[in-house]
């Protein structure tokens, strides 16, 4: 596996040489653009709205748009001339608790692997953070793009995962939302607590499956085959009404419990009857 990033980690005046490996990879699908006629390829052309004609490689250069139609170019010296120190340094300024994060900041977890001779400083940072309970809080630059990022312990690695910077959150108060203040009825709370608690298991992603990518892969297959692809079922799933909610409760609560597996039934003892000693 190749880093996609070479660096260091600092926090006060330790530093730590690390690299940095992607930690997921896609399964996605995906397909190339065909002409329906001879199933030629369909290639994206740079060409310049100007003149119409194609643009080879090297001339194509990157321009900031400051007013409609209005560009400043930035050239590939520019950019080395504005690199800041976390291109290169993984910047630890503070030390929060993990559960004080609001999920919706995190973005795209790595692996930090220690560099050379960087393996009992990398574990002191990885055990620290652990025993403390808490996350490291830094900027870092990959891409030519400056993330917020935490540094976090995971098994025997140290994980980073950038993060959203504050400004780039949306404001969900645009959003026409029932309010904090509405209350809900006592009963069908009950109820609706008791089905979560009929639902609830413990987190195991293998658990989980791409049942759309299996179902493409499966029509591919048809296609290829020259059978026609059959549909899947429909399901249209209509919204609860109020007047029904608790009904649709209760039924969802029997339909777990039957799915749920019996137990031996317990025999009642007889009178008079005394336990054998083990």
């Amino acid at each position: 596996m190749r880093p996609i990033w070479s660096g260091s980690i600092q926090f006060g005046l330790v530093n730590i040489p690390v690299n940095v490996y992607s930690a997921t990879s896609s399964e996605r699908i995906s397909f190339h653009l065909l002409h329906k006629k001879d199933q030629g390829r369909i290639h994206n052309k740079r060409v310049c709205e100007i003149d119409g004609k194609e643009v080879p490689a090297d001339e194509i250069i990157k321009g900031y748009e400051y007013t409609k139609g209005e560009y400043v170019e930035i050239s590939d010296d520019d950019f080395k001339k504005i690199a800041i120190e976390s291109t290169k340094i993984i910047n630890i300024t503070d030390f929060v608790l993990n559960e004080e994060i609001d999920p919706m900041f995190f973005d795209t977890p790595y692996y930090l692997a220690p560099g050379k001779g960087a393996g009992q400083t990398y574990v002191l940072l990885r055990e620290a953070l652990k025993s403390s309970g808490k996350v490291g809080i830094a900027k870092v630059a990959i891409r030519q793009r400056e993330y917020l990022a935490s540094v976090r312990p995971h098994g025997a690695a140290l994980m980073l995962d950038t993060m959203h910077f504050a400004d780039e959150i949306t404001n969900s108060s645009e959003l026409n939302l029932p309010a904090e203040s509405v209350k809900v009825d006592k009963r069908q709370l009950k109820v609706a607590e008791q089905l979560v608690d009929g639902l609830t298991a413990s987190f195991d992603p293998k658990k989980y499956e791409d049942t759309y990518r299996e179902a493409l892969l499966e029509a591919i297959d048809q296609k290829m085959k020259g059978t026609e692809v059959k549909p899947a079922a429909a399901r249209k799933a209509k919204p609860t009404n109020v007047v029904d909610i608790m009904n649709r409760l209760k039924q969802s609560i029997k339909e777990i419990d039957k799915k749920k597996p019996k137990g031996r039934p317990v025999r009642a003892k007889k009178k008079g009857s005394k336990s054998k000693a083990a």
